[in-house]
């Protein structure tokens, strides 16, 4: 019976925490005092000082709220930039890898900027598509600058792209209760998912986004950053009601792992394209233009050296990334993800499997843990029932 050395229910240092944080400024979130007041556990994560967890409740019950009740989430790190001007949204089509021309005003995309020459991925992206001259993106804190710069770059002189990365904020009201909370607050909840709608509270105008990041039905709300306080104390006076727990970036990792949805710097990244990724529904293949085209449909054509696959511990192990994945002698692979999940008991993981290696669903691999074995079972994900519509 192995496990790793971090006990059920931790988590070991977030991986995509910016290793120069001392030396830099992290920023903070405008919520920050707030979290502070509640007790939160703070971690450098993606060029912004973040809460991880908070006292008297921690991931497992954090995590709990979010597949039972409701938990609300700052992620006010993420980035936000913005398209406009005329054919703003053809433009961000030539680029990005999914196809806008699929959705209509008023609904959102899961698209990936891509490298050109590469096909790897320079971050996964949320677009919001106002108008044929307005697209709205929400790209990853540490990947942001980099996105508007590749943007900024190839844009037309009546295109602008602008960073705004500080200047909203963003909160996940994720769970089977959080509708109702919304609904208290007079704040819609009908759209469908992936869609937004412009809504009031306590006289701040903001954004509900049907979206999220936690497999529940849950929503998103882009708030100016000088009204975030404003919104957060709404939502908790009225949110007693419906067993409303603040909630960290740790338990936001469960919640994601269980889903199997990839978290970019370890699942996709400038070296794992979206063909290895199986992410390949995320890639408008009959457009006539976006950045890594032909690299991918290269690489589509050929086959991926490598995919994302799900693995279950058989007994306890608890995965981490980074570990090794064996068959017999042979090294078949490496843990991208992993954790302990509170929904299954068990551990849980996506990886990177060598498609040479010719596994399959059921197949079992052993991953190395500190010099041992321990038995995983190929799975696909997701590894819960999906409750996002």
């Amino acid at each position: 019976m192995l496990t790793s050395d971090v006990a059920p229910g931790k988590l070991p240092p977030m991986t995509d925490v910016t290793s120069d944080a001392a030396a830099t400024r992290l920023r903070r979130s405008p919520l920050h005092e707030r979290h502070t007041a509640a007790g939160a556990k703070f971690a450098p994560f993606g060029g912004w000082e973040m809460p991880l967890e908070y006292a008297g409740g921690g991931v497992l019950k954090e995590h709990t709220a979010v597949r039972t009740a409701v938990g609300v989430f700052d992620v006010s790190h993420l980035g936000k930039a913005r398209v406009s001007g005329p054919g703003a949204a053809d433009f961000v089509n030539s680029c990005l890898s999914n196809d806008l021309g699929r959705i209509g005003p008023g609904r959102a995309q899961y698209t990936l900027c891509c490298d050109d020459a590469t096909g790897g991925v320079v971050d996964d992206i949320i677009a919001y598509l106002y108008a044929d001259d307005h697209v709205f993106l929400i790209p990853n804190a540490a990947n942001t600058a980099e996105v508007v710069r590749r943007l900024r770059a190839a844009a037309p002189a009546q295109v602008t792209v602008t960073d705004e990365h500080e200047a909203y904020a963003v909160l996940a009201v994720q769970g089977p209760r959080s509708a109702e909370l919304l609904a208290a607050l007079d704040l819609p909840t009908e759209h469908g998912y992936m869609s937004f709608s412009a809504a009031s509270l306590a006289g701040v105008e903001l954004t509900v986004c049907r979206t999220g990041y936690t497999g529940e039905l849950g929503y998103e709300l882009v708030v100016p950053a000088e009204h975030a306080v404003t919104v957060w104390d709404a939502l908790f006076a009225a949110g007693a009601a419906f067993e409303l727990r603040a909630c960290g970036l740790a338990a936001r990792d469960t919640l994601r792992t269980e889903m199997g949805y990839p978290l970019h710097g370890q699942d996709l990244s400038l070296d794992i394209s979206p063909v290895q990724a199986r992410s390949g529904w995320a890639v408008g293949w009959d457009k006539p233009a976006f950045w890594g085209r032909d690299a991918l449909l290269a690489e589509k054509a050929a086959g991926p050296r490598r995919t994302l696959r799900g693995l279950v511990a058989v007994d306890r192990a608890i995965p981490r990334p980074g570990m090794t994945l064996h068959v017999g002698d042979t090294q078949v692979g490496e843990v991208t993800s992993g954790t302990f999940s509170p929904t299954r008991k068990q551990g849980i993981a996506l990886a990177l499997l060598n498609t040479d290696a010719n596994l399959t669903d059921g197949d079992e691999v052993e991953v190395d843990i500190r010099g041992r074995r321990a038995p995983l079972k190929l799975t696909k994900p997701p590894f819960v029932t999906p409750s996002v519509k």
